[in-house]
């Protein structure tokens, strides 16, 4: 005879959907920018994992902030256009995205969450597995995100209580390493 059990997620009677973590990173030398897309189920389980790379074309005859915004918008379209999966909202590093790219470079039609994670950062405990989570205290998002009764704000809320707002782009940037190696601008991937 079985045990007897339930899924916790599905006895709460909300399904939470899933989130895409944008991660924007320049080599050194700033002579290539690799991003990824990585979609993650509100529990952190990975669903897609997409990524490309822009390189930075003719720096010298670039203004530093616009050559940054062209390869941004770039490298992003690439990773939006190439995702299977709707995520309920996108969250990006505000030290990696600026807020001109959701702002005024590109509209996408879910809410766009930029966390900083430059400011202090406060910590939570889970009560049953003792495990610590540091979550950034700066949190900003569109109009869209900040209603607290929709769907991308309650997922937001359990992401950042259960540690998975700067996580998934830990495993985002080991995905980079995997695809890219070493030395990301040379490789032919």
């Amino acid at each position: 005879m079985p045990i007897p059990f339930s899924d916790a997620d599905s006895e709460a009677g909300e399904d939470l959907g899933s989130a895409g973590f944008l991660k924007l990173q320049y080599t050194s030398g700033n002579t290539c920018c690799l991003g990824a897309l990585f979609v993650v189920s509100a529990r952190g389980e990975p669903l897609e994992f997409g990524y490309n790379r822009a390189r930075v074309p003719q720096p010298h005859l670039w203004r530093q902030a616009d050559l940054r915004r062209y390869t941004q918008r770039r490298l992003t379209t690439s990773l939006l256009s190439v995702c299977s999966h709707l995520p309920w909202l996108i969250v990006c590093l505000a030290s990696e995205v600026s807020p001109e790219l959701f702002g005024q470079d590109l509209r996408v039609e879910l809410p766009v969450v930029r966390v900083d994670d430059t400011v202090g950062c406060s910590r939570s405990v889970d009560t049953q597995t003792g495990e610590v989570f540091e979550e950034p205290v700066q949190v900003t998002t569109q109009a869209a995100a900040a209603d607290t009764d929709s769907a991308a704000r309650r997922l937001l809320e359990h992401l950042s209580v259960h540690g998975l707002l700067l996580e998934p782009f830990e495993r985002a940037a080991l995905g980079l390493v995997e695809v890219y190696g070493p030395h990301p601008c040379d490789s032919t991937v």
